[in-house]
């Protein structure tokens, strides 16, 4: 656990804090009525999210790259939660075909879908500033159109497992380590607010909203900015194809 319990990681108004894991901020809930999409299950805290969710009953749909390791990653999950429902699904989030592809089979094969997870392993600051700006734009659009839906973003904290990923040589950081497990979050506390966010029963009607630690935050400026989460709503319709002129009519 290191040192997040303290005073990093000391606990917020939810009762919980950055040193909280997944097990322990979902622990009494019932998911056995719900079922997720995760993306990012494969690996990291993608893993340890699909991993909780399906300890609390929710059914969890894996979306990877190749069914093989997919299929590899539900073996290991099933032998972690004897019973769990799981269930894998071939989807490449680089390919706008394979994504597409992918949601006409899962509405094929499912009558709902109540949580849609996107745990992305890429850090870089413009990349988490798209996704808080279109957590808040969609939340927005949901009021606008009276849907009973919520959608919030989220930082998981710095986790040692990302940083391993893009370092070229693990020679350089492995002298770190111990030093590192000192003030970086591992994997089940890194799953902590995603999770929080997935099952609370706090949150039910919360929406539009940025957490961090199990907390709800205030992110930066820009990240508020509401006509640039527009922008970014109408330039992404442009790119993937979905905007009101390009849609069949």
């Amino acid at each position: 656990m290191g040192i997040w319990g303290w005073p990093w990681g000391r606990r917020g108004p939810s009762s919980f804090g950055g040193g909280s894991t997944a097990e322990e901020v979902t622990a009494g809930v019932d998911a056995s009525h719900l079922t997720a999409i995760v993306t990012g299950a494969t690996n990291g805290i993608g893993k340890e999210t699909a991993r909780v969710l399906a300890l609390r009953g929710a059914e969890v749909i894996i979306p990877a790259r190749t069914l093989e390791s997919g299929l590899k990653v539900k073996e290991s999950l099933a032998d972690q939660v004897p019973g769990s429902k799981l269930h894998v699904m071939e989807m490449d989030l680089s390919s706008l075909s394979s994504v597409r592809s992918f949601a006409q089979s899962f509405n094929s094969s499912h009558k709902h879908l109540s949580i849609l997870m996107y745990i992305s392993f890429i850090a870089y600051s413009h990349s988490k500033l798209a996704n808080i700006l279109h957590a808040n734009e969609l939340a927005r659009r949901f009021e606008e159109e009276g849907c009973n839906l919520t959608a919030n973003s989220l930082h998981p904290g710095v986790i040692l497992t990302n940083i391993v990923r893009y370092i070229a040589s693990n020679r350089v950081l492995d002298p770190l380590r111990p030093v590192a497990k000192l003030f970086l979050k591992d994997i089940p506390q890194g799953a902590a607010t995603t999770c929080y966010l997935a099952l609370h029963p706090d949150l039910k009607d919360v929406s539009g909203k940025y957490f961090a630690d199990c907390n709800e935050a205030t992110p930066t400026a820009v990240a508020r900015d509401a006509e640039l989460a527009k922008k970014l709503w109408l330039f992404s319709e442009e790119l993937v194809g979905t905007s009101a002129e390009q849609r069949p009519k």
